[in-house]
């Protein structure tokens, strides 16, 4: 399989990339600067550097032509709105027409569980975040491709356990990030799990059972 992941640089990313390589797929991606295509070559990436706001969708069609599946990872993690628009809203949508020009069927998305830190005071800018990936989810969802939402909990940095609760709806707690890229390389090489939204939390299922229980 070969994959093409927006926001390879970043740490759900990076991790998802090594899984993949690790399983022997080929792995390319798109990074901002030339440093970070000179690191991501050297563990096996074939990443592009460009500016994802820069991009139109047929820029970047040269990119994730011949890729089995694009996976969009990037995320503003609730900055500042108009970050938030480019990269959760706007950029979503470049990346999905770039799909659907280049004949790459497969989508991925990793969204957020909506109720995350709902209770608290978050803020206009972060309301605002939330809105705009409730809004993108949608627009996927919509959309004629080939596609999957996962929405994970609140991501950590311990180490994974390789074991996961996945399912239409989970509850708001914390997950791995290497967790989260095992599930995604798990839920890429089951392309019968398709045109669904998967939240995903930390749990007790061991990650290939866990996606495999969401089998159509």
């Amino acid at each position: 399989m070969r994959v093409f992941i927006i926001g390879v640089s970043g740490a759900v990313g990076g991790l998802l990339a090594r899984n993949l390589i690790a399983r022997g797929d080929g792995v390319a991606g798109l990074v901002r600067r030339e440093e970070q295509r000179r690191d991501l070559a050297a563990r096996g990436v074939d990443a592009h550097v460009a500016q994802l706001t820069d991009l139109t969708p047929e820029s970047l069609v040269p990119m994730v032509t011949g890729a089995d599946a694009v996976v969009y990872t990037a995320g503003s993690n609730g900055g500042a709105r108009e970050v938030t628009s480019a990269i959760d809203g706007e950029g979503v949508v470049t990346a999905m027409e770039a799909v659907r020009l280049s004949g790459v069927d497969r989508f991925v998305l990793v969204s957020v569980l909506p109720e995350a830190e709902r209770g608290h005071d978050l803020g206009d800018d972060v309301e605002f975040y939330f809105a705009v990936k409730k809004l993108v989810d949608v627009t996927v969802s919509m959309s004629g491709l080939d596609w999957l939402i996962l929405r994970p909990s609140l991501l950590v940095d311990r180490p994974g356990a390789g074991t996961v609760s996945l399912g239409p709806a989970q509850p708001h707690d914390e997950i791995p990030r290497e967790d989260v890229a095992a599930t995604l390389a798990e839920l890429l090489h089951e392309p019968r799990i398709r045109r669904q939204i998967l939240e995903l939390t930390q749990g007790s299922t061991p990650i290939a059972a866990a996606v495999l229980a969401n089998l159509p």
